[in-house]
């Protein structure tokens, strides 16, 4: 048991550090917003909140790919790592900087209750700055996890949460600045000042050498379409979360979205074990293809135990848990997470699907399924509201996840079978010339 413990003692560090990560940011994350609530106007929580959401929309969307990117290339480019990581973070920290300028001038003419983003230089500046730091701080958690440092992105988080928790306070009774800017400022301040951990990381392992951080653009160039792939693909898979809640406003009501969003909140905790698990797992498999097999069957293994232990028990408790946020949640969003925590074991298949071909360079032969995969999710959905309203949808939802987990199975299943090649020197080439150890003749039958 201790052996098997210590063998794989990468995989289950890295993944409870990012559950950990997942713990604390909620926790303080809601004390934050309650803070605010108490301390500042309704007005000004309702622009910041809507500012934040803006900035986290706009960061995701020019990741470009360059996390999961770096996930898989850090671990094949040893000694390369210093350059990779700035290429990346100029690339999206530049880019996320230009069109969040570019959003925050637009912000009076897409909507009056966005008008203070644009409303004065400092404002469009300190909109974008905020939104280049969320990317950028995004890209480093990434980073970390590819080099099996989890216990940074752990510690940058925990001081991310509390540094703006703390600031929220002091501005608001000490500053007597209670603007929506004023809350986004302290989340923007909390991200600069969470990179010291990372800092102090570079410093101990005597990595200042600025050559070492030399951005080599020819590398990123020629990594220019696997990142486009990355990024289509995150972008597929975050569709139908992002649209669902949208969905049911729009189908049936702003108050039935309460007790989804609710529901999804609480189930999310389940869906975050198997997602974790399969990032860690694509972070020690891209460059070493011979313990895919092993690793795989301990993620799906602790993810199948978690999701059935931790979701019965929420299964049953899910009045009580609901009660929490009022009765009407209770009686109206039981059902609906329920049948939301069914979906956490399709989600394991999903999720290891998607890391297996990101761990072989196949993430373009994955687009299309899951693009098809996220339709059938919104697809029937929509159906199931139409006949069962949010129950409906929900279960819709569900059964359009199992549709798709039983197309994926037999991939994963594959690689749970495997025999691989006891030989960990065991390497090919791909069409570019370059080394990759992803490619094995037993592999080659995953695809």
């Amino acid at each position: 048991m201790l052996r098997a413990l210590l063998k794989n003692s990468d995989i289950l560090f890295n993944t409870g550090s990012l559950i950990a990560t997942m713990l604390i940011t909620s926790a303080l994350g809601f004390a934050y917003w309650w803070v605010a609530a108490r301390l500042y106007p309704a007005e000004a929580v309702g622009l910041a909140s809507a500012a934040t959401s803006a900035m986290m929309l706009l960061s995701t969307l020019f990741l470009l790919g360059q996390g999961t990117l770096l996930l898989t290339e850090l671990p094949r480019n040893k000694g390369q790592e210093g350059t990779l990581i700035s290429a990346s973070l100029l690339l999206v920290g530049t880019s996320t900087l230009l069109a969040s300028l570019l959003f925050a001038f637009l912000a009076p003419y897409i909507s009056p209750q966005l008008a203070a983003l644009g409303t004065t230089p400092q404002n469009i500046l300190l909109f974008a700055i905020g939104a280049s730091f969320a990317s950028i701080t995004l890209i480093l958690d990434q980073a970390v996890i590819a080099l099996l440092q989890g216990s940074i992105q752990l510690w940058r988080n925990a001081s991310f949460a509390l540094v703006k928790l703390a600031l929220v306070i002091i501005t608001a009774r000490y500053l007597a600045q209670t603007s929506g800017m004023s809350i986004y400022t302290t989340w923007t301040i909390g991200n600069v000042i969470s990179l010291i951990p990372i800092l102090i990381f570079l410093i101990h392992k005597k990595k200042c050498s600025l050559t070492y951080y030399r951005p080599q653009w020819h590398i990123i160039r020629r990594l220019g379409l696997a990142s486009l792939q990355h990024h289509c693909l995150n972008l597929i898979l975050q569709a139908p979360s992002q649209l669902l809640p949208l969905l049911v406003t729009i189908m049936l009501s702003a108050k039935m979205n309460a007790w989804f969003y609710i529901a999804s909140m609480i189930a999310n905790f389940i869906y975050s074990l198997s997602i974790s698990l399969t990032t860690v797992l694509h972070a020690t498999n891209a460059a070493h293809i011979t313990t895919l097999t092993q690793k795989t069957r301990l993620t799906v293994g602790l993810a199948i135990l978690a999701s059935l232990s931790i979701g019965t028990i929420l299964i049953l408790a899910a009045r009580p848990i609901l009660a929490f946020f009022g009765p009407s949640y209770a009686d109206n969003a039981s059902v609906c997470l329920r049948l939301l925590l069914l979906a956490s074991l399709p989600l394991i298949i999903k999720n290891h699907y998607i890391a297996i071909y990101r761990i072989r360079d196949k993430v373009a032969r994955t687009i299309v399924p899951i693009t098809l995969g996220s339709i059938l999710e919104l697809g029937l959905a929509t159906c199931g509201a139409h006949i069962g309203q949010l129950p409906g949808l929900t279960l819709g939802w569900v059964i359009a996840l199992l549709i798709e987990a039983l197309f994926m199975l037999p991939t994963v299943a594959t690689v749970l079978l495997l025999k691989y090649p006891t030989d960990p020197q065991y390497i090919d080439k791909n069409p570019n010339g370059h080394i990759d150890p992803s490619v094995t003749p037993e592999t080659e039958s995953l695809v």
